[in-house]
């Protein structure tokens, strides 16, 4: 229902657009997440945005480097990471829900019920 876009392999402090996109163009979500999972660890949060635009959160790691917005034209969240590092490294999902969360949450990928297919991120540096 999900299909996330745009890994690949970058150099550190390169910039990278990954677009997430629902099946069929129809977005019937509240809230669109990333999250990411490096081999070996567990899928950690990344950035929410809520559709309409009105609450966005971003992890620590990436505040001030990654943003996330909407693409009204092809239709898709897209999360921007600038000044990406090695430690980025990793597969990115997207995943959608109808939850609400309040600016500055980090809500949990139990929280989502619906999820990309990944795409993968290697940074070299």
């Amino acid at each position: 229902q999900l299909q996330a876009s745009g890994g690949g392999m970058v150099q550190a402090g390169d910039s990278l657009r990954l677009s997430c996109a629902a099946s069929g163009g129809t977005w019937s979500f509240y809230t669109v997440g990333w999250f990411r999972q490096a081999p070996g660890k567990e899928r950690e949060f990344v950035a929410v945005r809520s559709w309409a635009g009105g609450v966005t959160s971003f992890a620590d790691s990436v505040k001030g480097r990654f943003t996330i917005s909407r693409d009204n034209a092809k239709n898709t969240i897209d999360l921007q990471m600038n000044k990406v590092k090695p430690e980025d490294s990793a597969v990115y999902y997207c995943a959608a829900t109808q939850r609400r969360f309040a600016s500055g949450a980090l809500p949990n990928p139990d929280a989502f019920g619906y999820w990309g297919q990944g795409t993968l991120v290697t940074v070299s540096s």
